[in-house]
């Protein structure tokens, strides 16, 4: 990942971006270094 600039989405200034994935047991995950239940190669949207 790299610092993006930031925009305006829906009219409104982002200044960050959140990476989430599908852990295995069906639930939405903030994408952390230390977290187990993310598996290497897992989609990320």
């Amino acid at each position: 990942l790299t610092n993006l600039a930031p925009r305006a989405i829906r009219g409104v200034e982002s200044q960050g971006m959140i990476l989430m994935t599908e852990t295995t047991d069906g639930k939405l995950a903030f994408i952390e270094p230390e977290d187990k239940s993310i598996k290497n190669g897992q989609p990320i949207s």
